[in-house]
């Protein structure tokens, strides 16, 4: 327990203690008893500034009630795979503290629609994130699942066919079911890997069976379980070949690598916030062509038989707005810093591979994923080295966790010793290196030989 990191947030959370008696007073100022309060509280942020000066004191364990503080990032290395690229950046923490209120993004909402805002430039960052993955036209939306949803609502009637890889996340499957259609998936192979080939088979055996072509393809960049890269481009040009839409899911590489969406061939681009974007959850965007934005962003037209009322400026895949408050401001501030971190891929890579490399140094360690490397998200095995360990130890698979969170390192699925996930993304070099000496100092401890 890192005292001084809780000592940040006593101190962030007796600040807020003092923005609240401003959001009470009147707008002609604090009365006495406001006064006294602001000057109590003040002294209570100076002693708690003390303490965490001379890294004294004792720490707090709880936001309020039965919250818990979560300083995971402060106080530990954090290898969860889904959790790094959805790290805020300070510039979102601070968005979130201004703008945390629900509708705080909606103050100065002239035209009824999210992506009108002027003020914050809502609108404007509409118009680079487009630009920023390679589209015409973006919405923000709660997460990749709902972009999912909005163009299968869009494309699909009952008991069309929708192509998805085999290791294709859930929520693709629950978006094509929402909408009464069928799912067919495509082979990933001996290496779990989905190829622009393997598309075109499935859509002529698709076409074989049913005498009809699938109406809509979803694959991965990367998929979930293994970080495996899939062949987009070859699935852009056989989805062209065909002439059916192309739904890139980018839920691992929008915000973390370039990406664009025609040069891959897609029609649809989804990312995630909160996987890939440094933003609060839930996050993510849709993008596509200005061929089917009529479509998939369409005007409302439905009309109230006795009030007459329309709703014309309100987009019904998107239930009108979707993104307020600091969830949108968190992607808001954490933009410029995205833009600039896509450009350091290469370096990511190379530290995952690097520290892989290292892994693999302990006998019995193996790698699921394709090798070398090309994302920093790994699927590992560790049923010949340190399972082995687990099935004599009395804390069973829970030994490995315990070693590791002695070592300031947390995130890997707890108890977990035979195959396992892991994300390097975001880590500096000299965390890397301290990663990989870790796991071989535990291997050591245990008499794991190491190569």
């Amino acid at each position: 327990m890192n005292i001084r990191a809780r000592k940040i947030y006593e101190a962030l959370f007796a600040l807020e203690d003092l923005r609240g008696i401003f959001r009470h007073a009147l707008p002609t100022g604090l009365d006495k008893n406001e006064e006294e309060q602001l000057l109590t509280g003040i002294a209570r942020v100076e002693a708690i500034i003390k303490e965490l000066k001379e890294g004294k004191g004792s720490p707090i364990k709880y936001v309020e009630d039965k919250i818990e503080l979560r300083t995971i990032e402060e106080e530990f290395i954090n290898i969860n795979a889904i959790q790094p690229g959805g790290r805020l950046t300070p510039e979102a923490r601070k968005a979130l503290i201004a703008y945390g209120d629900g509708y705080s993004v909606c103050d100065k909402c002239l035209e009824g629609r999210l992506d009108k805002i002027r003020k914050p430039p809502v609108d404007e960052f509409h118009a680079e994130l487009a630009e920023f993955v390679g589209m015409d036209e973006v919405r923000v939306v709660p997460g990749a699942r709902r972009g999912f949803q909005a163009v299968t609502s869009s494309l699909l009637e009952k008991g069309d066919i929708v192509l998805v890889s085999d290791l294709a996340h859930y929520t693709e499957y629950l978006a094509v079911e929402n909408v009464g259609g069928k799912i067919k998936e495509v082979p990933s192979g001996e290496k779990n890997i989905i190829t622009g080939d393997a598309v075109a088979e499935k859509i002529e055996s698709v076409k074989e069976e049913t005498g009809k072509l699938p109406k809509l393809i979803i694959i991965e960049h990367f998929d979930y379980g293994f970080g495996n890269e899939h062949d987009v481009y070859g699935v852009g040009k056989v989805a062209k070949g065909y002439d059916i839409p192309f739904l890139y899911n980018g839920a691992y590489s929008v915000g973390i690598l370039p990406v664009n969406g025609k040069d891959i061939g897609a029609d649809f681009v989804v990312g995630s916030g909160h996987k890939s974007m440094a933003a609060v959850a839930p996050s993510g965007i849709l993008a596509t062509t200005e061929d089917w934005a009529p479509k998939v962003f369409r005007g409302s037209h439905i009309v109230g038989d006795t009030t007459g009322r329309r709703f014309e400026n309100k987009e019904p895949e998107m239930l009108g707005c979707t993104l307020m408050g600091g969830t949108l401001l968190s992607m808001m501030a954490s933009f410029p810093y995205i833009k600039e971190r896509v450009k350091r891929w290469d370096e990511e890579v190379k530290k995952s591979n690097y520290f892989i490399q290292e892994f693999l140094r302990i006998e019995g360690n193996k790698i699921s994923s394709e090798y070398p490397r090309k994302h920093t998200l790994s699927k590992v095995d560790t049923r010949d080295s340190f399972d082995r360990i687990a099935k004599r130890h009395k804390r069973r698979g829970f030994f490995l966790s315990d070693e590791l969170k002695r070592r300031g390192i947390i995130g890997e699925f707890a108890g977990s010793t035979r195959v396992w996930e892991l994300n390097t993304y975001g880590l500096c070099w000299g965390r890397i290196k301290y990663l990989s000496e870790a796991f071989k100092e535990i291997a050591g401890k245990y008499e794991l030989p190491i190569r």
